[in-house]
C-alpha cells in the first residue's frame, strides 16, 4: 500500500498499516529540488520506518520503492526494490539532460496573411501588429490542449527552423503566429508545437505549468501516430 505522509493522498498514515501487503510505496515530494534535499531524506528515513514495521508483522517479503523519475537520477542513494520512472520514459526530467524527448506535438499552417501596421488579430482584437507583418494560422487551439496563457507572445512556435511568437489570443480551434522574416513558408507546412526542436519543459515554462499538464492534456481529437523501433 502507499504510504500518505505530507503529501496527504490516499494511503495509512503513522501507526497504521494494511492487513495485507505486498509492496511499499511512497512518494517523494520535492526530489526535484536541491533546496529540499533535507526534507527528502528525512521522507525516506519515515518511509523505511514504517515499511520496516509493516515487514515485522508479515510473513513474506514487500517490495519497497519510493524514488520518482527525479529522484532516481538526483537520489541513486535511495534506490530499493524498484523505482518508478514516470515521466522519464517520455525523455522528460528537471535534472537530467541526457534524456531523449519521445514525443513531438506538430501542426500544420492553414493560412499565411499580409497584415499592415496597426491591424489587429484575434479576438478582443488583442494582437497588435506594430510593424508590416506575415501572420500565419496554425491548426492548433485550446480544445486540443494548447494552453491560452501562452496568447500574445507568451507562447512560441518553431516554424522552418526558427521560433514564431503567437500574437493575439489563442482561439479554440486556430492560432495566430508572427512569421515575418521566415522565408520559403507555404500553407500546408508543418510546424512544430514541442517535440526535439522545442523542449515540452521550455513550453510548459512559458505556460507557467509543468510539463506533465502540457503532456497529458493534448486532447482525444489530435491524431497519435506511434513509431517502434
Amino acid at each position: 500500500g502507499a504510504v500518505q505522509e505530507l503529501l496527504h493522498r490516499p494511503g495509512p498514515r503513522r501507526g497504521r498499516h494494511q492487513s495485507r501487503a505486498q509492496r511499499g510505496e511512497g512518494h517523494q515530494l520535492r526530489a526535484e529540488d536541491l533546496d529540499q534535499d533535507a526534507f527528502t531524506y528525512q521522507q525516506a528515513a519515515f518511509f523505511n520506518e514504517l515499511s520496516g514495521r509493516v515487514q515485522e508483522v508479515l510473513s513474506y517479503p514487500v517490495l519497497k520503492h519510493l524514488l520518482n523519475t527525479s529522484g532516481i537520477s538526483r537520489h541513486p542513494s535511495l534506490q530499493m526494490d524498484m523505482v518508478r520512472l514516470g515521466i522519464g520514459l517520455y525523455g522528460i526530467d528537471n535534472d537530467q539532460k541526457n534524456l531523449t524527448q519521445v514525443s513531438t506535438l506538430r501542426s500544420t499552417i492553414a493560412q499565411i496573411k499580409n497584415l499592415k501596421k496597426g491591424d489587429t488579430v484575434s479576438y478582443g482584437r488583442r494582437g497588435v501588429v506594430h510593424r508590416d507583418s506575415v501572420i500565419a494560422t496554425i491548426r492548433i487551439g485550446y480544445a486540443d490542449g494548447y494552453p491560452r496563457s501562452l496568447s500574445n507572445g507568451a507562447g512560441k512556435i518553431w516554424v522552418n527552423g526558427k521560433l514564431a511568437p503567437i500574437i493575439g489570443s489563442v482561439c479554440m480551434d486556430m492560432t495566430m503566429i508572427d512569421v515575418t522574416g521566415i522565408p520559403g513558408l507555404r500553407e500546408g507546412d508543418d510546424v512544430i508545437v514541442f517535440g526535439k526542436e522545442l523542449q515540452v519543459s521550455e513550453l510548459a515554462k512559458w505556460a507557467q505549468t509543468i510539463p506533465y499538464e502540457i503532456l497529458t492534456g493534448v486532447s482525444q481529437r489530435v491524431k497519435r501516430v506511434y513509431f517502434e523501433e
